[in-house]
């Protein structure tokens, strides 16, 4: 049995953008149907939505049947949550509220097995090497693993060009929402001077040769973003997709229903 092909690490390696969607909903039937709506990539949201170990497991499986590339992003970047992470099937890994290139080389090393790294070695018990089923999952495994670091303060942004040039760093994804917030634009990821800045970190990622992501719900700024190299971007969000779908939907029948049917931009917590 071959070692599986991490679809994330392929897609991008064809040099176009890749638009992904937010999984929030801990529910794989709805994770299931965002898989065949045609996004090359789907993030399942461990830092703000209710996912733990099984219910990540599950969407882990539910989408190896399409052809979707599943990102995972745990609450923080903690070495033991990454080792379980690693071991259900996870290979692409988004690591929130990363500051410095120091904790960058820990996470580096929490993907890889000794010597190299400090990933624990269980794979009689892991969904990742098929259950030993792979012959030399653990010599080749971290090829087929994809990490990225969230940049999403203004110390990330001050370390940011050590921080994108770390071997083993494999992208850098920029969270305008936390980012905007402590700039001082909170609720507005579109301020001027957010775009500058998140404009000016594209470049500097892509100088340093790594992959460069963020999340924008604004389709003139996924224009902006992708035209000045960005290479993955998420465009949309479940819950809000269901919110906004059901609101219209309910106004369109409820006689005197004020619901706002503009399509808002939101951003909190991504």
């Amino acid at each position: 049995m071959d070692l599986p092909v991490n679809q994330f690490k392929q897609k991008l390696a064809s040099g176009k953008t890749q638009y992904g969607f937010w999984l929030g909903l801990p529910d794989n039937t709805a994770a299931e149907i965002c898989a065949t709506a045609g996004f090359d990539w789907l993030l399942i949201d461990g830092e703000h939505a209710p996912y733990d170990i099984r219910s990540t497991l599950s969407h882990l499986q539910v989408l190896a049947a399409y052809d979707v590339a599943p990102v995972v992003r745990p609450a923080e970047g903690n070495v033991a949550l990454i080792k379980r992470l690693l071991d259900i099937g996870a290979q692409s890994l988004l690591i929130p509220m990363v500051d410095n290139a120091e904790d960058v080389q820990q996470l580096v090393r929490a993907v890889r097995y000794p010597p190299e790294g400090i990933r624990g070695v269980g794979t009689s018990l892991a969904r990742a090497s098929r259950w030993n089923a792979v012959p030399g999952y653990l010599q080749k495994a971290r090829d087929e693993i994809f990490l990225t670091i969230q940049v999403e303060t203004k110390a990330a942004l001050e370390n940011l060009e050590n921080i994108s040039r770390i071997e083993g760093l494999d992208a850098v994804f920029i969270g305008p929402s936390d980012l905007s917030a402590a700039m001082g634009h909170i609720g507005n990821p579109g301020h001027p001077e957010v775009v500058e800045k998140i404009s000016s970190a594209i470049r500097t990622i892509k100088a340093a040769g790594k992959y460069s992501g963020l999340m924008s719900l604004d389709p003139s700024m996924v224009e902006k973003y992708a035209g000045i190299g960005a290479s993955f971007i998420a465009v949309g969000v479940d819950t809000m997709v269901l919110s906004q779908a059901t609101k219209r939907l309910a106004s369109q029948y409820k006689a005197g229903n004020e619901q706002n049917n503009t399509i808002e931009q939101g951003t909190a917590g991504y």
